[in-house]
């Protein structure tokens, strides 16, 4: 059995296939884009493994809860 990928492993091979796929043309806020699309996955795993405790996701975040709040709701993740 293999051992699974790293995250950064796994970001860094689709990174590589998005730009092979953009065969040559140039990308635009891909910062952005690339922060949104990890945020909402990661804001999603750590609310349901705290069981939805906000004190407790953004202590493990690393975040105040009132940002925790806020990125919840631009995410539309807020139950």
């Amino acid at each position: 059995m293999s051992e699974p990928q790293s995250i950064e492993h796994c970001i860094r091979a689709n990174l590589e296939i998005y730009f092979r796929d953009l065969d040559g043309t140039d990308p635009n806020g891909l910062y952005d884009m690339l922060v949104k699309l990890v945020e909402k996955p990661l804001l999603d795993v750590v609310m349901t493994q705290s069981g939805q405790n906000q004190s407790r996701a953004a202590e493990w975040l690393g975040l105040n809860r009132n940002t925790l709040r806020k990125k919840l709701l631009e995410h539309d993740l807020l139950k």
